[in-house]
Order: structure tokens, then C-alpha cells, then sequence
């Protein structure tokens, strides 16, 4: 296969992976519009985007066992539709209940798509962990572009459209992909779809070592990842008095050098470590999570906003460490599982810091992430030295 079409594919994944991030992004927003509209609370709009972001990480493993069983080119294509269908569904949604349950069923939809994607990507790349950074920085660019585009349009033209934009990339993406990218042969074709949902299959495959530690790893960087997506704004505006306006611009600063540096980590952990450079990355995090804490320069936050936007970009190191561990015919529904697996419990990281943030102040709240990317650092010294092998 020519790196030409591989640089097709890996371009075609990111557009699709920016289309299916951009469609949830685009609700955030316009809230206040949705709770005037629907006569809801926050708490019960935020209750729908928890539900998305569920459902999200709960189709992971599916998704992976539906690539394996019917080609990556078809569900990613599934993952598309999907993503515009629901999209406009829910622009014409006429209750809050059917708002409700199309925003759900976004997420799941949206969710067929990146790890089936990653795993067709590892068909192309032996590099595995550049394309890994290249795919992966779709998800920033949206968290860059969506919220602002969403702002705009909804100030003009209400809600709706600006939900509607969601159909407005993926449907474009859909086209693109269905036209440029052939079908795969599927890694396993004739095999039962419910052996891979088995207690044995899924337990055996969690159980291993190396298993286990990676997505210890990813539980513990998926947590600060999540809890600093939803709450970095409000923490430079209360604990350092930031005008929403300069917290705004910190934050698409943090999503900007997220996605910049994921490829080159990804790249950097093909050359020399994954372990090394997860490592390196999640330290940088410690410090800039200190450093946010602990300083009330704004030069210094704004150095404390880029070492965090650099440190939460170990997935690419640590995505591409999963895939050294498993097989080819393992991929698809074993990288699923374990996204689902550590993108489930990560999720946790929204409600712990929140309630953390309520009662005992965002020192504490934030402090705590530093010290749970720190654990992770310390793990792999330990792991390297002791020379554990995990």
C-alpha cells in the first residue's frame, strides 16, 4: 500500500474523528438557550451530556468488535451517518425528553469511531504512534473551532442551527470517506460476535500485566484529561480572578497546544520510549497543575496552561503502547475494551473535582490532579527500575 493513500486514510480519520467531536461539542454553548427553550435545569441539561459522554465511552468495545467483524471502512462510514442523523434530530427535537434521548444516542453513535479508526490506521503505519498523534489532534482542533462556531451562529440564527452544525462537517466527511477510502477485509469474519462479549474472552484479556498497567496509566491521565476539560475555565476565573473573556482564551490556548504536540509525541515515543515519553509528559503535567495551584502570577499561569496542554497529550504515547502489546487480530475489539474500560472510569474525573471544587476549594480540587498524574510518573520509574517488565 502507498504512503500516499496511507496519508489519505490518516487525513480522512482526523476529519472524521473532528466531525463526530465537533457534533457534541456544539451543545455546550448554548445551554442557556436549551434550559430557556426546553423550561429545564442545568443540573438536568448536564445530566444529557453526562448520558453522551457515557455512551461515548461505552461503544468503544462494541465498535471494535463490530470492525473486526464487518471491516473498519463500514462502521467508521456507520459513525458518520450516525453522527448527522442524530445531529439533525436533535435540532428538530420538539421535547426535552426526545432532546434527551438524542443527545444519548449521539454519543453512542460517535463513539463507533475512534478506536475502530485507530485500528485501520495500524493496517497502514508502522510508525504507529506519529499517526496516532496526527488522528487524535481532530479532537482539540473541534474543542478549538466547535464552541466558538456554535457561540456565533447560535447569537444570529438560535440554538438549533448552531446544534445543526454537527450535520453541516459530518456529512461532507461522509462523502470524502465513502469515496476516497476501499474496504478492508475484515480480521474476523466468521467469528460469533457474542465469544468476544464473553465473561472468559474479555476478563483474560484485562488480566494481563501489561494489560492491567497500561490502562491503569490511562485511568489515571483520562481522569485529569476530563476533569480539566470541564472545569479549566472556571478554575482560572475563581482561583485566579481571571475575566471570563482571558479564562476563554487560556482555555482554547490549552486545546491549541494540545493538539499541536500529539503528533510529535506520538512520533517521539516511535523513537525512542513510550514509557519514556508517557513519563515525560505526565510530569509536565504535574508541574503545571502545581503550578496553577500554587502561583498567582499570570505569567506564570499562562506557563502552567501550556504544561498541562503538553502533559495531557500522552494518548498518543500511551494509545500506541496498547498496540504494541496487542495482536493484529486482538486490536480492534481489544483496544475497544480497554478504551472503554478507561474512558468509563476517567469519566469520574468531571464529578470528583466538581464536588471537590464545592466543598474544600480548587486548590484542593486541582491540587489533586497533580498528585494523581505524579502517581503515574512514579509507577512507570518504579516499573523501569525494578525492571518489572510490565
Amino acid at each position: 500500500m502507498s504512503r500516499r493513500y496511507a496519508s489519505v486514510v490518516l487525513a480522512l480519520c482526523t476529519l472524521a474523528f473532528f466531525a463526530t467531536m465537533v457534533a457534541r461539542l456544539v451543545i455546550s454553548p448554548v445551554v442557556p438557550d436549551l434550559t430557556a427553550a426546553f423550561d429545564v435545569t442545568n443540573g438536568t441539561i448536564g445530566l444529557a451530556l453526562t448520558g453522551m459522554w457515557v455512551a461515548y465511552a461505552t461503544t468503544q468495545f462494541p465498535s471494535g468488535v463490530l470492525g473486526d467483524r464487518f471491516g473498519e471502512r463500514r462502521i467508521i462510514l456507520i459513525a458518520l451517518g450516525g453522527t448527522a442523523v442524530t445531529s439533525l434530530l436533535l435540532t428538530t427535537a420538539p421535547n426535552f425528553p426526545l432532546f434527551f434521548a438524542g443527545t444519548v444516542l449521539l454519543g453512542a453513535v460517535a463513539g463507533l469511531h475512534y478506536s475502530v479508526a485507530t485500528t485501520l490506521l495500524a493496517r497502514y503505519f508502522d510508525d504507529i504512534g506519529w499517526a496516532i498523534g496526527i488522528h487524535v489532534s481532530g479532537g482539540p482542533l473541534a474543542g478549538l473551532l466547535a464552541p466558538i462556531a456554535a457561540a456565533v451562529v447560535a447569537s444570529r440564527y438560535g440554538w438549533r442551527p448552531a446544534i445543526g452544525l454537527g450535520v453541516v462537517v459530518a456529512v461532507p466527511v461522509f462523502v470524502a470517506f465513502a469515496l476516497s477510502v476501499r474496504s478492508t477485509e475484515p480480521r474476523r469474519p466468521d467469528q460469533p460476535m457474542r465469544e468476544r462479549f464473553e465473561f472468559a474472552a474479555v476478563s483474560e484479556l484485562l488480566s494481563r500485566p501489561e494489560i492491567r498497567f497500561t490502562t491503569s496509566l490511562s485511568v489515571l491521565g483520562a481522569f485529569s484529561w476530563q476533569a480539566t476539560a470541564s472545569f479549566l475555565p472556571t478554575f482560572l476565573g475563581a482561583h485566579h480572578g481571571l475575566s471570563t473573556t482571558m479564562a476563554g482564551i487560556l482555555f482554547s490556548a490549552y486545546f491549541v497546544i494540545h493538539g499541536l504536540t500529539q503528533p510529535l509525541l506520538g512520533s517521539l515515543s516511535d523513537r525512542l520510549s513510550r514509557d519514556l515519553v508517557v513519563a515525560g509528559t505526565l510530569a509536565l503535567a504535574a508541574v503545571g497543575y502545581a503550578t496553577l495551584v500554587v502561583v498567582d502570577q499570570f505569567v506564570l499561569v499562562v506557563g502552567g496552561v501550556v504544561l498541562v496542554g503538553i502533559g495531557m497529550s500522552w494518548g498518543a504515547p500511551l494509545q500506541s503502547r496498547f498496540m504494541d502489546i496487542l495482536s493484529d487480530t486482538e486490536r480492534g475489539a481489544g483496544f475497544g475494551l480497554v478504551r472503554s474500560v478507561y474512558m468509563t472510569i476517567g469519566a469520574s474525573g468531571s464529578v470528583v473535582v466538581g464536588v471537590l471544587s464545592d466543598t474544600v476549594g480548587w486548590a484542593v480540587a486541582f491540587g489533586l490532579l497533580a498528585v494523581l498524574v505524579s502517581v503515574a510518573v512514579c509507577v512507570i520509574a518504579t516499573n523501569r527500575v525494578l525492571g518489572l517488565g510490565l
